[in-house]
């Protein structure tokens, strides 16, 4: 069984993923919300955290993420099927930042990502996007160097994890495993040489709850369940996701460039199949 089925299994089976080596956290966005009222819309104290907690976290009780991490999404989703979701530290001097889940609480299975970062990712600085399928408090909690902590927002969006698949499945089938990268110009901070870069998955990452608009007929959950990327042989992230991922995963993201080594890309699903590519650094791909 791969990482991701059984990621994917555990969360169905509980209504969360029971992470026992320790606390980890989630993507963090610095999103502007149009609601000039909700410019702030932090965690809600409704919803199913309590029934979680447990199963995620353990006995473990992280403090407030303030001053050591952000969270941020947009107050109402745009599409609740892509919803963009960035975890960021606003100074080199936060903590680091080791693992971390990304966690929607009211989706059917709450852990959408598991993450693990290397040494050049710190500060942290990521964007991913994920289904949202119903109002829910969308949460990351992080294992720092001085200990566990947690940040979140409430979302407003419905019917993410259901919604249409945006191509036919032959399509989509056709087109799966297609990875493309760029770096963004210039670099974030030449004083430190950090970047900027961005990767996409093309794959339907079905969730098992979409109909075939032909048929009408469930299709079978097929999802991105592992991704790694590495700089030369220095690995600089991994996720293991579920089915909370959006179609045609994107993760835009910052690290320190060692300046000699390209980036490689290495992504599994929870059908066995294995992509891997090479993006050169001054290459758009």
């Amino acid at each position: 069984m791969t990482r991701s089925s059984a990621l994917y299994l555990r969360s169905i089976a509980l209504g969360a993923y029971v992470f026992t080596s320790g606390l980890l956290s989630s993507p963090l966005a610095s999103l502007a919300d149009t609601n000039t009222d909700s410019l702030r819309n932090p965690l809600q104290p409704e919803g199913s955290w309590s029934e979680l907690q447990g199963d995620i976290v353990g006995d473990i009780v992280p403090k407030p993420a303030q001053g050591i991490l952000d969270l941020d999404a947009p107050y109402r989703a745009h599409d609740a099927a892509t919803v963009p979701i960035v975890i960021h530290q606003s100074s080199a001097n936060a903590p680091s930042i080791g693992k971390a889940l990304l966690i929607i609480d009211e989706n059917p299975a709450p852990v959408a990502a598991e993450l693990t970062f290397g040494a050049a990712m710190h500060p942290i600085d990521m964007e991913i996007r994920v289904r949202v399928n119903q109002y829910s408090n969308v949460r990351v909690v992080a294992e720092t160097t001085d200990g566990p902590v947690m940040a979140g927002r409430f979302v407003k969006a419905s019917g993410g994890c259901s919604a249409p698949a945006t191509k036919s499945p032959e399509l989509a089938m056709s087109q799966m495993g297609q990875i493309r990268a760029k770096h963004f110009t210039p670099n974030v901070d030449k004083s430190t040489n950090r970047r900027e870069a961005q990767i996409m998955i093309r794959h339907p990452n079905y969730s098992g709850l979409q109909r075939d608009q032909v048929t009408q007929l469930f299709i079978s959950a097929h999802f991105v369940n592992y991704i790694e990327v590495r700089q030369g042989e220095e690995t600089l992230f991994t996720l293991e996701g579920g089915i909370s991922l959006s179609e045609n995963p994107v993760i835009r993201f910052q690290y320190t460039d060692n300046g000699t080594d390209d980036l490689v890309i290495r992504a599994e699903d929870t059908e066995g199949n294995e992509w891997l590519k090479t993006i050169p650094k001054d290459v758009e791909s």
